[in-house]
């Protein structure tokens, strides 16, 4: 891809809400790569921005603006969003349990921000930062893969998951919005992110909630996607022409089975027990707990249910090829080495704990 294909110049202002985090410093990393110099980076006054800076000092002193506040503060969105010409919106409440407080911190957070680019006028892409979270995965389309397509929630509170129910509230959000008011938007839906600097197992993989580790996902196939292969289909998204309005789902190539992939941490990163619960036990499993969550009146919350199950341990496959026809993306980091590199991380992480 060439400057020529984007929507902005590289001198023009960008914005990022949850630059901090995980996946929000590489999306500054990449755009830095990309030639960008004016990249505004949002972050709470709490929020730990040594990592920002010195990134920006490894750029020769490249001006990276950070900007704290609260995006659940219409000032603080108004300030943030001025000038700004493409918004990536990756803050998010991941850790919120309660249904009530994800709301806010993903849905009313996001008004705040679409309401301050608004009155700026200068807007050129919104880019919402979404999840695999949203999907269903009922296969209502006959086959098992899960592509752009694919149905997402419609009672996301019935899964008994804030995120989730979060998440697909924020989507909802922004396309009501910026349909209504002629804003232009992507959205993109992330799988498993992984590198180093995580080290937990995905749930895609199976649960640790009863003192054994209880492997779910068998033979499915893990929706991966590698840190940096990520947010350079972020990063795209918000610069590629012709995309305003489109989903773009983001999962790397030669994806590995669950199966697959716990036999590889365990040889690489550390050994421990586990215990293969088959599909139809785990289906069976997931029912009982959900109807007694029913009869029981809530006394036992419905952290297990069907909805979960379809959601997370159904087999699926998974498809990446409008993010590459669309956006122009491949990802730079095979599959293997993405692996190699993440098990590494997991190593360091235990060594220096």
């Amino acid at each position: 891809m060439t400057e020529a294909k984007y929507i902005i110049g590289s001198d023009k202002v960008v914005l990022i809400t949850g630059a901090t985090g995980y996946i929000g410093l590489k999306v500054v990393k990449t755009l830095l790569d990309l030639g960008f110099r004016r990249i505004r980076c949002f972050a709470r006054p709490s929020g730990k921005h040594s990592a920002l800076l010195h990134l920006a000092e490894s750029y020769k002193g490249a001006p990276v603006e950070i900007v704290t506040g609260n995006l659940l503060s219409r000032a603080d969105c108004l300030a943030a969003a001025e000038s700004a010409e493409v918004i990536y919106h990756l803050a998010a409440g991941t850790g919120q349990k309660s249904f009530a407080d994800a709301y806010m911190n993903s849905v009313v957070t996001t008004r705040n921000l679409l309401e301050a680019s608004a009155k700026q006028g200068c807007l050129k892409r919104f880019v919402n930062i979404s999840s695999f979270a949203v999907y269903s995965n009922t296969q209502d389309n006959g086959g098992r893969l899960l592509d752009e397509n694919s149905t997402i929630e419609e009672r996301p509170e019935l899964r008994g998951e804030a995120y989730c129910f979060a998440k697909v509230k924020q989507e909802q959000f922004v396309r009501e919005y910026c349909s209504t008011f002629g804003m232009p938007y992507v959205i993109v839906r992330p799988g498993a992110v992984y590198g180093p600097g995580k080290t937990y197992l995905t749930d895609r993989v199976g649960i640790d909630t009863f003192g054994i580790f209880l492997h779910i996902g068998g033979s499915n196939t893990i929706p991966l996607t590698y840190i940096d292969n990520c947010a350079e289909a972020i990063a795209f998204a918000g610069l590629r022409e012709g995309i305003d309005g489109e989903v773009f789902n983001v999962v790397d190539d030669d994806l590995p089975s669950s199966r697959q992939f716990l036999r590889l941490y365990k040889k690489h990163v550390r050994r421990f027990r586990s215990l293969y619960v088959p599909h139809f036990l785990s289906y069976w499993l997931c029912y009982l707990w959900e109807k007694y969550s029913e009869t029981s009146h809530g006394q036992l919350p419905p952290a297990f249910n069907r909805r979960r199950w379809n959601a997370y341990w159904r087999k699926t496959d998974y498809c990446n090829k409008k993010l590459k026809t669309r956006v122009g993306w491949t990802p730079k980091v095979p599959t293997t080495e993405g692996l190699m590199r993440y098990f590494a991380g997991c190593r360091s992480a235990q060594t220096n704990a």
